[in-house]
């Protein structure tokens, strides 16, 4: 059995990938600063992970033979250079540290391509695609993960489909159980590690549509 951290497991997406993965047999580490609504069961442990810690004592929380990190955590615009960029490089580095080789990170559609900021929705949340911009840029880098980012449009509470597109050409919405399905499917997908994948609601089988990726 697999032992996999999630890292901002009381938000939306979070709480949502722990349930996924613990049903699919999955051992999970559901790590979160505050108390949240995620139920330990068999498959899931709550422990505390706080993204104001030092790295060292991130490396201490996650020793212990942990196959992969996901990376979901959100200040909701709060506070986006501690948590947000700062919180995620020091989580990417202690992933490293603690010899854990496979990362995987929540990020947002084209937080790489700034040319791309000032459309749509995209030009109300600035400070937060400069903070993604530069977790993203440490990630793909700076370290020798094997990561994969997923770089969804706005977050919708709809019901799935289990079809994406990763064509983007414009920022568009998912709903958050796609994204849920998208990052379990790239841990299940090793053709997806070293890549960036943009994604948005659409027409393709989600497993279909990560093969597709480039």
């Amino acid at each position: 059995m697999k032992k996999i951290l999630v890292i901002g497991s009381g938000g939306r997406v979070g709480s949502a990938l722990v349930s996924k993965l613990a049903d699919m047999d999955y051992s999970v580490l559901a790590g979160s600063r505050h108390e949240n609504n995620v139920i330990s069961t068999e498959n899931v442990s709550l422990i505390a992970f706080d993204l104001l810690w030092d790295v060292d004592r991130m490396v201490e929380t996650m020793k212990g033979n942990i196959d992969a990190v996901y990376f979901v955590a959100g200040s909701k615009g709060k506070n986006l250079l501690q948590i947000d960029l700062h919180g995620a490089v020091k989580s990417i580095q202690s992933a490293e540290k603690a010899g854990i080789s496979r990362f995987i990170l929540l990020s947002s559609v084209f937080a790489l391509e700034p040319i791309h900021w000032n459309e749509s929705f995209l030009k109300d949340i600035t400070d937060y695609n400069i903070a993604k911009h530069y977790a993203d840029q440490y990630l793909t880098t700076r370290t020798n993960l094997n990561y994969t980012i997923l770089q969804p449009g706005a977050l919708k509470e709809e019901n799935g489909t289990g079809k994406i597109t990763v064509d983007v050409n414009e920022p568009s919405s998912n709903s958050i159980a796609n994204v849920v399905e998208t990052l379990v499917a790239i841990l299940e997908d090793d053709s997806t590690i070293g890549k960036v994948i943009m994604m948005h609601d659409g027409e393709t089988p989600i497993k279909e549509a990560l093969k597709q990726v480039k």
